[in-house]
C-alpha cells in the first residue's frame, strides 16, 4: 500500500490509462489484421506475392537486395534507441538537476525528485521495449533473407519437386513477422511522446495518450495509404 502513496491517484490513473490504452490497442489492431485488409495485413498480402514472384526468378539479387533495404531501417532505430537510452539514463543521474530545471517552467508540474525519477523510469521502460523489438525485426529480416537464399531453383518449381504456394506463405509469413516488429517499435516511440505529457501534468498525460491512439489508429486504419493498397 506504501507503493500507492508514491504518486498521487492522478497520476496513477493517467499510467493507467497510458499501459492498459497501449496493451489494449495492440491487441486490437492485432486482432482486427486477421479480420480486416488493415495496413500491415495489406502490405503482407503484397510480400506474400513479392515471395511468388522470387519462385520464378533465377537470379534472386534484387530480392536479396529488398530484403537488406528493409534491415536497414530497423537497424537505424535501434542505433537511435541507444543514443536516446543513453541520454535517458544521464537525466537520471543529474535528476536533481533535471527536476529543479522542469520546476522554472511555468506550465509543468511542480513534483519531488521521486516522482520525477519515475516518469523518466517509464520513458527507459518504453524505449527499452522499443529496442528489443527492432533488434528482433532485424533478426527476423536475417531469416528471411536466408529463406531467399535457399529459395529452390526455378526448375525444381516446375516440375512440383518445390511447392511454389508453401514458399511464399512461409516465407511472406516470415516478412511480415519482422515488419510486424518493426511496426511495434515505431508504436513505442509514438507512445514515448505522451508520456512527454506527463510532465506537464497527469491531465496532459492521459490527453496525450488518447491524442496518439487515434493518430495510430487513423494511419494504421484510416490512412489515405491503406486506401492505396486496398484498392
Amino acid at each position: 500500500m506504501q507503493v500507492l502513496t508514491v504518486l498521487p491517484w492522478q497520476d496513477w490513473g493517467a499510467l493507467a490509462l497510458f499501459i492498459f490504452g497501449w496493451v489494449g490497442y495492440a491487441q486490437f489492431a492485432s486482432h482486427r489484421a486477421k479480420v480486416e485488409r488493415t495496413l500491415l495485413a495489406s502490405t503482407n498480402h503484397f510480400r506474400k506475392l513479392w515471395m511468388m514472384q522470387v519462385t520464378y526468378r533465377d537470379q534472386r539479387i534484387v530480392d536479396a537486395a529488398v530484403t537488406q533495404n528493409l534491415a536497414s531501417s530497423p537497424s537505424f532505430w535501434a542505433s537511435t534507441t541507444i543514443l536516446v537510452l543513453g541520454g535517458l539514463l544521464a537525466v537520471l543521474g543529474t535528476s536533481e538537476k533535471a527536476t529543479e530545471l522542469v520546476k522554472d517552467l511555468p506550465f509543468a508540474a511542480r513534483t519531488s525528485m521521486l516522482v520525477f525519477d519515475i516518469k523518466i523510469m517509464v520513458l527507459l521502460a518504453v524505449f527499452v521495449y522499443a529496442f528489443f523489438r527492432f533488434t528482433w525485426s532485424m533478426r527476423v529480416y536475417s531469416f528471411g533473407a536466408i529463406l531467399v537464399g535457399a529459395a529452390p531453383n526455378v526448375e525444381l518449381f516446375e516440375s512440383g519437386e518445390a511447392n511454389r504456394a508453401d514458399f511464399a506463405e512461409r516465407a511472406g509469413k516470415l516478412m511480415g513477422m519482422a515488419a510486424e516488429s518493426f511496426a511495434d517499435g515505431l508504436r513505442a516511440y509514438y507512445m514515448a511522446f505522451a508520456v512527454i505529457g506527463w510532465f506537464v501534468s497527469p491531465a496532459a498525460f492521459a490527453i496525450a495518450t488518447l491524442t496518439v491512439l487515434g493518430v495510430l489508429y487513423r494511419r494504421e486504419f484510416r490512412s489515405d495509404v491503406l486506401a492505396v493498397l486496398r484498392a
